[in-house]
């Protein structure tokens, strides 16, 4: 009896110290591998060797958008032997903006462009990564405390009076309706306009969106009555709840004239709401990005119109203010990516890819 015990005891304990040994082993030809990725990434049969290795972080890796810019940095990053890694995209599970940070500065790449925002946390981890000698451009959010080499984005301003020239339009368009139906033009009718706004962002360029669209509906010689411009905060941790957020919006007695997003994943939430809810062309949606089926939607009537951001561009700059850093030692603090605006005057051109011989 003993003697079956003793062996039984063994028997776990060599157990154990395989299951031991197995994870220490795995753990540690892990390490090694993913130090060698950094230097060396290629296809099954083809190694390449490059000069520098960046990490790409963004919450949403798998949008239109994230993925436009990542091609950019690609594109440009290869003229210069550097390899770009999406972080993320290549990891189990779902990560936060700030989870990645972290595993980038403990793999110390040579560089890490990330979408930031204003928060304390985003702030300490950037100046970790510079502390670490790890320079860091911010891409289409910034984090203007922080020690970050340069910012890559969109101008704000420009974006808010090509919203506002939009605003202006629907204006005009009610003012005609009035003069044709109503007894009393006097008594002009009221366009109501929503901005829908993240949650968990202190976006300073969103806070310069808003301004800029009400100064130019004022100088259009909109009067107060006219129009009201209010602002609703979403939850964006996840697409549902954005989803559930803009469709509360719908359930209103009162449904807004125009709805204005500042983001792709709540244009295209906004465009499904409407047809949803059957109120498509009376409730009209500037939308944010070109992905195909929000130009679809404008081409059909379902969005009033867009602003395209070159998300391309935003990934060649990134790559370009490190590579002024690195062979100059300083680079712009600032680059901006170019808009244009898109509603169905020309999203067939877009649609068709007419625009790029263009821009």
């Amino acid at each position: 009896m003993d003697k079956q015990y003793k062996n039984s005891e063994n028997r776990q304990y060599l157990i154990f110290a395989a299951t031991v040994f197995f994870v220490m082993v795995t753990m540690i030809l892990g390490a090694v591998a993913f130090r060698f990725y950094k230097q060396s990434v290629g296809g099954k049969s083809d190694v390449r060797e490059y000069d520098k290795y960046y990490c790409l972080i963004t919450d949403n890796y798998k949008s239109d958008f994230w993925q436009s810019v990542y091609e950019g940095a690609l594109e440009a990053a290869k003229e210069e032997n550097i390899y770009v890694d999406l972080l993320g995209s290549n990891l189990p599970g779902d990560y936060s903006t700030e989870d990645l940070m972290k595993i980038a500065i403990s793999a110390r790449p040579d560089a890490i462009m990330v979408a930031a925002d204003e928060s304390e946390t985003m702030t300490e981890l950037i100046n970790e990564a510079v502390a670490n000698e790890i320079p860091v451009v911010t891409l289409y959010g910034d984090n203007t405390k922080s020690n970050r080499l340069s910012f890559v984005g969109v101008g704000g301003y420009s974006i808010g009076k090509m919203y506002g020239k939009e605003v202006i339009n629907v204006i005009k368009e009610r003012r005609r309706e009035d003069f044709i139906e109503a007894e009393n033009f006097e008594e002009r009718s009221h366009v109501k306009v929503v901005v829908i706004v993240n949650s968990d962002t202190k976006d300073t360029g969103q806070n310069i969106i808003i301004p800029a669209m009400q100064d130019v509906i004022m100088e259009e010689n909109a009067t107060d009555a006219e129009f009201s411009i209010s602002i609703m905060t979403v939850d964006n941790s996840n697409s549902f709840s954005v989803e559930e957020s803009i469709r509360d919006i719908f359930m209103e007695e009162e449904v807004p004239d125009v709805i204005v997003c500042l983001n792709e994943l709540s244009t295209v939430c906004a465009y499904q709401a409407v047809v949803d809810f059957n109120k498509v062309g009376e409730v009209n949606i500037l939308g944010y990005y070109d992905s195909e089926d929000i130009l679809t939607a404008i081409d059909r009537g379902g969005i009033y119109a867009t602003v395209s951001i070159d998300a391309r561009q935003i990934g060649e700059y990134s790559i370009k203010a490190l590579t002024d850093y690195f062979e100059l030692g300083n680079t712009s603090e600032y680059y901006l990516a170019d808009v244009t605006l898109i509603n169905q005057n020309n999203a067939a051109q877009f649609l068709t890819g007419e625009d790029e011989d263009e821009n």
